[in-house]
């Protein structure tokens, strides 16, 4: 494997949980990986509540937008390496074809844009997702990538989203 590695984040919306996890890897894995989210019905925007998690974090918004997966399977897109899903709507759909066949793993989490309730329930779903995003994610970068076979490494990640 490369010593540099691109990810795409999907799910349905990508105004959420993809959004998190691109922030958080962008952050955590800077210089050795660069992350990305799309979705299969972008809402156009990503959730409010979405920036304030990852603002509080520490972590920075800039650029963050929700797009579609078109962009990623044009001929001038990134080469990917890792295709995340990470709701359980994106996981059911019929995914478009990547260039250069990225390993693929379902890292499904519950909706926080989907939860009901007062703004404190709103909250505490966001920082929920965004805690097991960010355990994931840690994860993820644990595994020793350029010496692990394929099927090692797609173990390993399918092994992190059942964590």
């Amino acid at each position: 494997m490369a010593d540099h590695y691109n990810v795409l984040f999907l799910c349905t919306g990508n105004s959420a949980r993809s959004i998190m996890a691109e922030a958080i890897l962008n952050h955590k894995g800077k210089g050795r990986f660069t992350a990305y989210s799309a979705g299969s019905h972008p809402t156009g925007q990503p959730r409010p509540e979405a920036l304030k998690q990852i603002e509080s974090a520490g972590l920075s918004t800039a650029g963050l937008r929700s797009k579609s997966w078109n962009e990623f399977s044009a001929p001038n897109a990134p080469r990917l390496d890792f295709v995340f899903t990470v709701c359980d709507n994106a996981a059911k759909e019929t995914c478009p074809y990547w260039p250069g066949q990225p390993m693929t793993a379902h890292w499904g989490i519950p909706d926080p844009a989907a939860v009901k309730g007062t703004p404190d329930e709103i909250a505490r779903a966001f920082r929920d997702a965004f805690t097991v995003l960010d355990r994931r994610i840690g994860l993820f970068l644990s595994l020793p990538l350029r010496t692990l076979d394929e099927l090692a490494i797609k173990r390993g990640i399918e092994e992190i989203g059942r964590q």
